[in-house]
């Protein structure tokens, strides 16, 4: 289901850019001929809020996000992954309270136009809690196979490196 779900992500993710980038394109043609399309940056902008969220959830599935580590490289891989559990824990609560307030917000939002498209805003704001929920649904995956992988080789849940391979890795480097 995974791999389905990251195969999708990946085609809409190309589309929403080559359309982003089409309709950018489109834009700047048409208003160096003096008929700008007014509605076509509002759409780009929309496009571009899906793409933000749909990239993340991509970045963290193959657990590419950036990682700000200067506090946790020290500790030994043992108790590291415990650190990246508790971490886990804690964005993913920050991620379904965000997917609860983005909702709110897309039902504020229905009636209200966005720009000169005549788009709800809603669309542009349902991007939120949907995009929350993909980021949560993969950081639960991952929090349940690091929490699985204690006993035996333990996968950190933003990393790709193995912990002992940060070990290894920090012992070459001193």
């Amino acid at each position: 289901m995974s791999d389905v779900i990251a195969h999708i992500e990946s085609i809409v993710g190309r589309v929403l850019l080559a359309t982003m980038v089409g309709l950018v394109f489109i834009a700047g043609v048409t208003r160096w001929f003096g008929h700008p399309l007014v509605w076509s940056m509002d759409v780009a902008q929309l496009l571009f809020v899906w793409a933000a969220f749909l990239g993340a959830d991509m970045a963290m599935r193959k657990r590419g996000l950036i990682a700000v580590d200067l506090f946790v490289r020290w500790v030994p891989a043992r108790h590291r992954v415990f650190i990246d559990l508790a971490v886990g824990l804690f964005v993913l609560a920050f991620l379904l309270a965000l997917a609860k307030l983005g909702y709110d917000l897309v039902m504020l939002n229905r009636e209200r136009e966005f720009g000169d498209s005549g788009i709800s805003y809603a669309l542009v704001t349902a991007a939120v809690p949907i995009g929350c929920l993909l980021l949560a649904t993969t950081l639960a995956g991952q929090l349940w196979e690091t929490a699985r992988s204690i006993g035996r080789r333990p996968q950190l849940v933003f990393s790709n490196a193995r912990p002992e391979e940060v070990d290894e890795a920090l012992g070459e480097g001193l």
